[in-house]
């Protein structure tokens, strides 16, 4: 089918992720009712109800020594829109994961497309494996706004031309770039989580080092930051351990 858009759709520029939390079954108590079941069985349904900062110190202990199941009997869904190659590093992610992402076969993507805002360090220095990111002069910033929103601009016409001489969705959309804005559900428990934040963040507290790409950092933060008001016990017990997954 021949799409013919009223008029040709003007290319936007996001320097910005977004991340929603729609939807959630994640409390610190379900950690211990989890973990109490291997010793007092039918009995730990008592900790549903209880006050979790009663047994903050299990919590802890679970952490340390890396009892892991405990901390996936829980779930967060969040909505999240970022730039095309944020997903395909997100999508690294696959255990204790579930993803669902808009699909170009299916509707007509939109011109939004990710150009790095000034706080975006821009020049790499130093060998593979040991290297730091350090700000961009004012010019090299200017020089990556234009011939960013340039080339974005240039391939959304081009994917809009083929739309209206017929050309199918899934064909056209192979000439936009990983620049374009996409949109998914991702769906974890706790556990996988602080598996991707202890690899996708950078932390004072982390005791292994990482070195995330800022944009899926971007997206980790705002992540853990409605994790830690979900489960602010785990949360803290997570930093004070290093920030490595159990």
């Amino acid at each position: 089918m021949t799409e013919t858009p009223a008029e040709i759709e003007k290319a936007s520029f996001r320097s910005e992720v977004t991340v929603e939390l729609v939807k959630h079954s994640a409390a610190d108590s379900d950690v211990l009712w989890a973990a109490r079941v291997s010793t007092a069985g039918e009995q730990s349904l008592e900790e549903i109800t209880k006050d979790p900062e009663r047994s903050k110190g299990l919590i802890n202990f679970l952490m340390r020594d890396r009892h892991g199941s405990p901390f996936e009997h829980n779930s967060m869904t969040f909505f999240i829109s970022a730039p095309i190659f944020v997903f395909r590093e997100f999508m690294r992610h696959r255990v204790g994961w579930s993803y669902n992402e808009e699909s170009g076969r299916y509707r007509r993507l939109e011109p939004v497309f990710y150009v790095p805002g000034e706080a975006r360090k821009l020049v790499q220095q130093g060998r593979p494996g040991k290297y730091e990111f350090v700000e961009g002069t004012l010019a090299q910033h200017e020089l990556t706004g234009r011939v960013m929103e340039d080339a974005y601009r240039h391939a959304y016409e081009a994917y809009q031309e083929m739309l209206a001489a017929g050309v199918a969705r899934e064909v056209a959309r192979a000439v936009l770039p990983v620049g374009l804005f996409s949109s998914m559900y991702a769906t974890c428990n706790a556990r996988s989580l602080m598996h991707f934040l202890g690899l996708r963040t950078q932390h004072e507290q982390a005791a292994v080092p990482s070195f995330p790409q800022r944009e899926i950092e971007m997206v980790g933060e705002r992540m853990e930051a409605h994790w830690a008001g979900l489960m602010p016990l785990t949360h803290a017990a997570f930093n004070a351990n290093g920030r490595v997954a159990p």
